[in-house]
């Protein structure tokens, strides 16, 4: 089997059809097949342009992609990249963005990424 690439430019069509607010006037059938198009794209997308693709989202309209979108994706770049500290920072802080659902998951990533690298200045343990 041949590894299949996602292009940026492909998750970031992808994450705006599953954006309500980008879709005025769309069926719900169509909204739904947007949906299952992200889903299948998103699971087999690497971790660099999933990363991308939320930075972009989100730097247009930081609460533009549904939580389940952003959640989806970050769950799948952790996946990938289990041991990158900054990266379960990030997905933890996006958690907490919308929570309180999610605290319990953020924190657990936070305390995972500050054993694979523990928080330096003040306050940190010696």
């Amino acid at each position: 089997m041949s590894e299949q690439r996602t292009t940026l430019t492909e998750l970031l069509k992808l994450g705006h059809g599953v954006t309500p607010e980008d879709n005025p006037g769309v069926t719900p059938e169509q909204f739904g097949l947007a949906e299952f198009e992200y889903v299948e794209t998103i699971i087999y997308a690497g971790p660099d342009e999933i990363l991308s693709m939320l930075r972009t989202l989100k730097a247009e309209n930081f609460i533009g992609l549904p939580p389940w979108a952003r959640n989806l994706a970050y769950r799948i770049a952790c996946l990938q990249r289990p041991d990158d500290a900054a990266l379960l920072r990030e997905a933890a802080d996006d958690l907490l963005a919308f929570g309180p659902d999610w605290d319990d998951i953020a924190e657990e990533l936070q305390a995972k990424a500050d054993l694979l690298d523990p928080p330096k200045g003040p306050g940190a343990a010696s």
